[in-house]
């Protein structure tokens, strides 16, 4: 299911798609996942990526935290996709999809982020690297990964 994307500024999203954005990092993050605060004062200061299928329905979301607010780099987090569609290459596509965006929107910078740790397979397809050991955080198994920045050519 191709779904089309959408990058925008928190100051520059729309009530609804706020509440879109945090009931389905609800589904997924609290209700799938555990407990835990998800709204940590970072959205304010991030990119958004939407992924609305053809009905327009939000089916999958992540964030990038710009450079300086969570790490020196920027950071994609907040990765969720909608159960119906796991297993059909979406989630892969939004993260390549963020991961382009990054490119443009800070060249030559690389990309830190935490990761569960059973996802570091699933962030290595799109170049990402474990760093460090693994870390408690919410009660899952965690890693820290780096993206080095894009190859550009002179």
């Amino acid at each position: 299911m191709p779904l089309q994307w959408t990058w925008q500024r928190f100051d520059a999203l729309t009530g609804q798609q706020v509440y879109e954005m945090l009931a389905l990092r609800c589904r997924i993050f609290i209700l799938e996942q555990g407990p835990y605060l998800d709204p940590d004062g970072l959205d304010q200061h991030s990119w958004h990526l939407f992924g609305r299928d053809a009905l327009g329905e939000l089916r999958a979301y992540l964030r990038v935290v710009d450079p300086g607010l969570k790490y020196d780099e920027p950071s994609i987090g907040r990765v969720v996709v909608d159960a119906a569609l796991r297993g059909t290459g979406a989630g892969h596509a939004l993260v390549a999809e963020a991961v382009q965006r990054c490119a443009q929107a800070w060249p030559g910078r690389g990309n830190r982020i935490s990761a569960q740790a059973h996802l570091q397979g699933y962030y290595g397809r799109h170049g990402f690297l474990t760093v460090g050991e693994p870390y408690d955080e919410d009660g899952i198994p965690h890693v820290q990964m780096w993206r080095a920045p894009e190859e550009t050519s002179a």
